[in-house]
């Protein structure tokens, strides 16, 4: 069986996130690894997918790479999948839709390129099993593909939604960050067990959240179902194996805790509930409190995602906060309080008052923004 072998897996992540992720491929078992801009390249058994779906916390899905091939005419791109092992996936009754993305590349047609995949699969599929229609009832097996300067990469989605989808954020403030970028943002914010974590604008509590889950090491897919648990492939023993070892993986004995601050009421009763979903509220305090008040406790590591604004009057609203936040520093040194502030506003650093020791560049959604580290 194909799942006996190595895979080639994928995991594409937020730009400026692959040092994380590849770090976090290390902690997994993740061999061979590969970093390019916005995902990250490793090697594998089916145990190690399956770890990879329950246990990354910064990566956005997990992706089997079936083949990689130059395609500059809708005949190479056909040649190209129909010469793929789509059976030791696929099987009979199984769906297989297609979705993807071209750039720089003669293949700009999506669509045309979509209708060229799944006839070649369609084909392959024919030839491997002897039959001529295909019901597409069973287990999902999304392909994917991505055509780049005339290079085409095939794969199939083992995640289904999105790996930030941890279950504890039904609902959300207005412009939320990302589950899988907080937790970025916090891993290079060097959280541990013993951290104390301050957030003055915490919103939906997804940096208060996700540094639970990084000091306690609960991996943040334990709670959800991925689509891969499905395929006839990939037997459900693992999968609990699996859950069973996160699990005893969670260090519950911890000097861990989070303050969690924001001045709309709603806010704090919705980051109360989510982290109440993520199974941490014992480990997090929340409260409504202005940013002018906010004093973080000693050797606190103050994370955050102050508001921004399009319209004049929001930004100058911002660019206060950013003064009252710059204000609220009160220990001798970013050694012993140390901030990690995300934000597009290029003057930023002028309004807070310090100089970073260390900026970022990530994006938040579609939005450039930056990483201001202050540590020293």
């Amino acid at each position: 069986m194909v799942f006996k072998m190595k895979l080639r897996l994928v995991c594409p992540c937020h730009f400026g996130l692959e040092s994380v992720l590849k770090f976090e491929m290390n902690k997994i078992g993740g061999e061979d690894i590969t970093v390019k801009d916005g995902r990250v390249e490793f090697t594998g058994d089916l145990s190690v997918l399956v770890r990879a779906n329950i246990c990354l916390l910064s990566a956005e899905r997990v992706l089997v790479k079936l083949g990689e091939f130059k395609a500059e005419t809708f005949e190479e791109l056909f040649q190209g999948v129909k010469a793929l092992p789509l059976e030791d996936f696929i099987g009979k009754a199984d769906r297989f839709p297609v979705k993807g993305h071209s750039l720089g590349s003669t293949l700009k047609s999506v669509p045309d390129c979509q209708s060229i995949i799944k006839k070649a699969a369609v084909e392959r599929l024919k030839q491997r099993y002897g039959i001529s229609w295909f019901e597409e009832t069973g287990a999902l097996y999304q392909l994917q593909f991505g055509i780049m300067n005339n290079i085409a990469s095939i794969y199939i989605d083992s995640t289904g939604e999105g790996l930030h989808k941890r279950g504890y954020r039904k609902n959300s403030v207005t412009a939320p960050i990302k589950e899988t970028l907080a937790a970025g943002m916090v891993d290079l914010a060097r959280i541990r067990e013993n951290s104390i974590v301050c957030d003055p604008f915490c919103g939906s509590g997804t940096f208060l959240i996700e540094a639970a889950y990084k000091a306690m090491n609960i991996a943040p897919g334990l709670n959800r179902r991925f689509e891969s648990e499905n395929w006839g492939v990939a037997g459900l023993a693992l999968w609990k194996e699996e859950r069973e070892r996160a699990r005893a993986a969670i260090k519950k004995e911890t000097d861990f805790f989070a303050y969690g601050y924001d001045n709309d009421p709603e806010a704090v009763a919705l980051t109360a509930a989510n982290c109440k979903k993520a199974g941490v509220s014992d480990r997090v305090s929340v409260k409504t409190a202005d940013i002018k008040s906010y004093k973080a406790p000693p050797e606190a590591i103050t994370i955050c995602n102050p508001p921004y604004g399009e319209r004049m009057l929001e930004i100058k609203e911002a660019e206060a906060l950013y003064s009252a936040l710059g204000k609220s520093f009160s220990a001798k040194s970013f050694r012993e309080a140390p901030y990690y502030v995300i934000t597009p506003h290029e003057e930023f650093e002028s309004f807070f008052g310090y100089k970073p020791d260390k900026k970022r560049k990530l994006y938040n959604g579609m939005i450039k923004c930056q990483l201001y580290m202050y540590f020293k």
